[in-house]
């Protein structure tokens, strides 16, 4: 619910600013009409006046301003008085910071003023505007309406008359039917109750109706201004936000103080709860609503722990239909992004730790002479979600460490391809003879690696992952018209049986599958025109590209759901079919498959 701080006499503790004190130069001696000759019908006389001095510099004959705003049950008789003569005076308090105002009581021992305004300023004394005239004639003194005969006018006559003569009460409220407020928080409001600064301005001067012919005493010595009591009921203000306030600058540590600093609820921050707090930025700061209670809360950004503030942007809120418009201020740990969602560049995403981890996002171990520079993100060393590195020309494994099977001399430009039927030494380059002797792939322990291309997840923009004009990673399921690969032609029959290929088949490809490290491609077998160690049936089974790029392409191009001419090697000891750069693939045509098959008939011997 919205809150409200309790209301307090907001003079207390503060002392006013005057023009003038009796006595402040030296002695002065005055005269005024004691309390209980007041009760008195002036028909019957006011009685004898009393005659004392006023010395500022003398603690018993004193009457300074703070005497006003002092304990009025703790010292009842003290007050602050003027000097003699003037006609002018101002008393102005000044605050630390802004507050509420409810209601203004001034209790006078002199006569109160014929004509007098209440003024307030909202910007620390640069400007004033006033509350209320007040005067015995509005209309002669100040051109208003007196508020007697026209309700809701900015001047009274009710609190002017001299009688009487002491302890006679100026009152104003600040709310009253005239002026009508149902949220006291709203714009209207605080142009009407909130203030930084109050002033009285007693402008005229009147004397008390005893002064008769027959006054002893001389006529100035009554002239002055005399105040008892200065009342300003009010409280801090805090937009709603706050049901208590504590010390703010400059206030002196006092019981019953009413102080200016508001103690924020509702993830609201500032002085006056003005504002969200750092990391509540999510919507738009909105004061309580004191008509319907409506707290109006600041929102917490969704910065996953890795920023100790955010901030509002009109553009978020409005581009997400008014839901969500915070943005993270200088996401830590490694994170970037409007919510701290996703991996700085050179930074990968541990999925194996919550988004909120501090250790989220793990450094990219690249191979400096085997990464490439010109990935789609340019500043990107490795990719964002799985860590594996974007490799040169014939580079392979996850940090582009080592050449591609049929690949060698690894190098500042990559790897160059083996010139052999299958693959070569990958320092020197020459050929390997047989197919029994090498490892085929060199598989890190562990699951599935993850396709280096995944979909975004729900809570990812497709946005965050659209590939730049430097496309590197997309898969030929998706983009097969990018894959670009040189690839063996059907030459001579003394060619085609130099290649000793293994197996011929006529396959449709089902699927093709990046594995990270290798590539994995369904093929259903509709044919068989050649097998050799490794048996090979008419069903369904994978065979291994042995190159792909970093692009996500194998080599040969195998699109899914077409039927091709295969001829490559196998590995017999994990009965593999291989396909590399040496192997004859084509999409099927009939006419193909009839030369071939009589190649393999009469040709090779």
């Amino acid at each position: 619910r919205s809150c409200n701080p309790p209301v307090g006499n907001l003079a207390t503790g503060r002392t006013p600013v005057t023009l003038t004190t009796c006595g402040q130069n030296s002695t002065e001696l005055y005269c005024f009409y004691p309390d209980q000759n007041v009760l008195h019908q002036v028909s019957h006389g006011c009685g004898q006046p009393r005659c004392t001095k006023c010395n500022a510099n003398q603690p018993d004959n004193s009457h300074l301003p703070a005497d006003m705003t002092d304990d009025f049950f703790a010292n009842p008789i003290s007050w602050w008085q003027s000097a003699q003569g003037v006609h002018r005076e101002e008393i102005r308090l000044d605050f630390e910071t802004e507050f509420y105002l409810t209601h203004v009581i001034a209790v006078f021992k002199s006569p109160r003023p014929a004509a007098m305004v209440l003024e307030r300023s909202q910007d620390y004394g640069q400007t004033w505007r006033p509350y209320k005239y007040f005067s015995v004639n509005c209309t002669a003194t100040f051109g208003l309406q007196d508020d007697l005969v026209e309700e809701g006018s900015m001047c009274t006559s009710r609190y002017s008359d001299a009688v009487p003569c002491t302890r006679g009460e100026v009152i104003y409220r600040a709310l009253s039917p005239a002026n009508k407020i149902e949220d006291p928080y709203s714009p209207e409001a605080q142009d009407l109750l909130k203030l930084t600064n109050l002033r009285l301005l007693l402008l005229k001067r009147q004397e008390c109706p005893c002064h008769g012919s027959g006054l002893v005493e001389k006529p100035q010595r009554f002239a002055h201004y005399a105040i008892y009591d200065l009342i300003i009921r009010g409280s801090c203000f805090c937009n709603g936000h706050a049901e208590e306030c504590e010390l703010a600058n400059r206030t002196a540590v006092m019981e019953n103080v009413v102080h200016g600093k508001c103690v924020c609820r509702h993830n609201t921050a500032g002085d006056h709860c003005e504002k969200c707090a750092p990391l509540y930025n999510d919507q738009p700061w909105k004061p309580g609503d004191g008509k319907t209670g409506a707290p109006n809360e600041c929102r917490k950004c969704r910065c996953h722990n890795h920023a100790d503030s955010c901030h509002f942007d009109l553009s978020v809120w409005l581009a997400s239909g008014k839901r969500s418009g915070g943005v993270c201020d200088n996401c830590k740990h490694n994170t970037e992004g409007h919510r701290c969602q996703r991996c700085k560049p050179g930074y990968y995403r541990d999925r194996g730790k919550p988004m909120s981890s501090t250790e989220v996002c793990k450094p990219c171990t690249c191979q400096p002479m085997g990464s490439a520079n010109a990935t789609f993100s340019r500043s990107w060393r490795c990719h964002p979600k799985t860590g594996f590195c974007y490799c040169k020309p014939g580079v392979a494994g996850p940090n582009c460490d080592r050449c591609l099977m049929g690949y060698w001399g690894f190098g500042e430009n990559g790897c160059r391809p083996c010139d052999c039927a299958r693959d070569c030494d990958q320092h020197t380059g020459n050929c390997f003879n047989g197919y029994d002797n090498e490892p085929f792939f060199n598989i890190p322990i562990g699951g599935r690696i993850p396709d280096l291309v995944q979909v975004p997840t729900t809570n990812e923009s497709e946005e965050e992952w659209k590939w730049n004009d430097h496309e590197q990673g997309f898969s030929a399921l998706r983009h097969p018209e990018k894959c670009v690969c040189k690839e063996k032609v059907l030459g001579s029959v003394t060619d085609f049986c130099q290649m000793k290929y293994a197996y011929v088949i006529k396959a449709r490809i089902l699927s093709a599958h990046d594995k990270g490290t290798h590539a994995e491609v369904v093929v259903k077998v509709k044919k068989v025109l050649k097998s050799g160690k490794v048996k090979i049936a008419r069903s369904n089974r994978s065979i291994y590209p042995e190159s792909w790029t970093n692009r996500g392409c194998t080599c040969p191009i195998l699109n899914p759901g077409t039927d091709y001419l295969i001829a490559g090697q196998e590995d017999s000891k994990t009965s593999k079919l291989l396909v590399n750069m040496n192997s004859l693939v084509k999409p099927w045509k009939a006419y193909l498959g009839k030369q071939v098959s009589d190649i393999l008939r009469t040709g090779c011997k």
